[in-house]
């Protein structure tokens, strides 16, 4: 079987590859094969992500050049949606209230200081004081039995907005988009596992357990397994893998929408936030726990010894190791999330997280959320001993291109997918329709802050 582009991955992003090769550009032959027997069962599965479209404004760790180059990515996401819904679908993302909440007089100062920056940048942006609060999440500043809070709150947010996604759903979305497109065959193979990749002049011989595919381009969407592919062929070697598994708990609905906490900046971890639940009803998710894990996918077991064919453990992984336990709050940071897994203390230690939320939290009220929480396979760059943040990629420019982590996670999976299948088109000679792209999903792309800076100096802003 020959193929021009083999797309190696069926979740959030390995689909939004699919849609954007079918439908904008002049590929005639584009395949994708997931290794499970459905599409976006691994970390696009509602139940092992928050669920989030992240706009930027109320992530507290992003700089203002990354929030709004996420804020493209976003909207190509609710633009995609909107339409498919204007088409009679069923809504893909949904309209919450969100809000950035600082507790205390140093987070108040920080919150009312970045809101002056980003409020020019972001329509409905707001400044939400106690009053405000209350009627939006009445449980954030009053207690139970009717009295404030004690301690100092003030937050940046929206009172309803497209702020959360069930990126499984998106995927199937996607991959049936793609099938529609008259001018591009599409071939999905599920239940297909990769067993080599070999590269043979300008083909790529790809061995499944569903037979040989040749391929012009292959692009691997599969996590920590794209990095193990990729030493497998000699690239990447100077990439380790730290798995950071996240954990999550329920409470009754206490929350009427999401509600993230100030990142501590020496953290490079998101911070506990509250969260609507898609799947569950009647609940709100809190977390995630971040804890590292030697597996390549949260509870499949049989991935640990995928985890340390990929490792590599040698002294330069182990100098990022030591480098990162100096710090006296990632230390503190790693031994509390390793107590988040005793039984019966963990629910009493996240109960002081949840706390700064919902200061009237009890612990009876807390629930481990069983065999929900998914694997981020966070890059170790050995050649400079850190951790590599945010976006991951390897690109030989021989035709094949491994992603690991995208970043910020599913809300940049059209964002990423225009960006490959750029690089795709060039290698082939193959057009990719701009004005197209342009008018469905990037239409909403006028901040001035971006259009004055090069694409490459955003990325390295990311």
């Amino acid at each position: 079987m020959k193929t021009e582009l083999l797309i190696i991955g069926g979740g959030v992003s390995g689909s939004a590859l699919l849609y954007t090769a079918a439908r904008y550009t002049g590929l005639k032959h584009v395949t994708l094969i997931e290794k499970n027997e459905d599409l976006a069962n691994v970390n696009s599965h509602g139940r092992n992500n928050s669920q989030t479209l992240h706009r930027g404004d109320i992530e507290t760790n992003y700089t203002l050049e990354k929030a709004l180059y996420v804020k493209q990515a976003v909207d190509m996401v609710v633009n995609y949606a909107t339409a498919q819904e204007a088409k009679g679908a069923a809504p893909l993302v949904h309209k919450y209230p969100k809000m950035a909440l600082g507790v205390g007089n140093v987070e108040c100062d920080f919150i009312r200081k970045r809101y002056t920056e980003f409020a020019p940048h972001y329509q409905g942006l707001e400044l939400f004081e106690v009053g405000e609060i209350a009627s939006i999440e009445p449980y954030v500043v009053m207690m139970r039995d009717g009295r404030w809070r004690k301690d100092p709150v003030v937050a940046m947010g929206s009172r309803s907005e497209n702020v959360a996604c069930d990126f499984a759903a998106l995927a199937h979305s996607f991959v049936e988009s793609a099938q529609a497109e008259q001018s591009c065959e599409i071939d999905l193979k599920l239940g297909a596992h990769v067993e080599s990749i070999e590269e043979v002049g300008d083909f790529f011989m790809v061995k499944t357990t569903q037979g040989t595919i040749e391929a012009e381009n292959v692009i691997t969407c599969a996590g920590g397994h794209s990095l193990l592919m990729a030493h497998k062929m000699g690239h990447g070697l100077d990439y380790s893998v730290l798995p950071m598994g996240g954990s999550f708990y329920f409470t009754p609905a206490l929350l009427n929408g999401k509600v993230y906490t100030v990142q501590n900046p020496n953290l490079p971890f998101a911070a506990v936030h509250g969260d609507v639940d898609l799947l569950v009803d009647d609940k709100t998710r809190f977390g995630p726990t971040a804890l590292a894990l030697p597996m390549l996918e949260r509870y499949q077991y049989k991935t640990i010894l995928d985890f340390f064919k990929v490792f590599r453990l040698n002294k330069d992984v182990m100098a990022v190791a030591k480098d990162l336990l100096k710090v006296p709050d990632i230390r503190n940071y790693f031994l509390k999330n390793l107590l988040y897994e005793v039984p019966v203390l963990q629910r009493y230690l996240f109960m002081k997280e949840v706390k700064k939320i919902v200061p009237s939290i009890s612990f009876k009220e807390i629930k481990y959320a069983n065999r929900f929480g998914g694997i981020r396979p966070q890059l170790i760059d050995k050649k400079a001993r850190k951790l590599v943040l945010g976006e991951a990629k390897i690109d030989p420019g021989n035709g094949i291109i491994f992603n690991m982590t995208p970043s910020p996670g599913a809300t940049s999976c059209l964002q990423n997918a225009e960006k490959d299948m750029r690089t795709v088109c060039q290698r082939l000679g193959v057009a990719f329709d701009d004005a197209r792209h342009r008018e469905e999903l990037a239409h909403d792309f006028n901040d001035p802050q971006l259009v004055d800076q090069p694409e490459e100096a955003l990325r390295e802003a990311v």
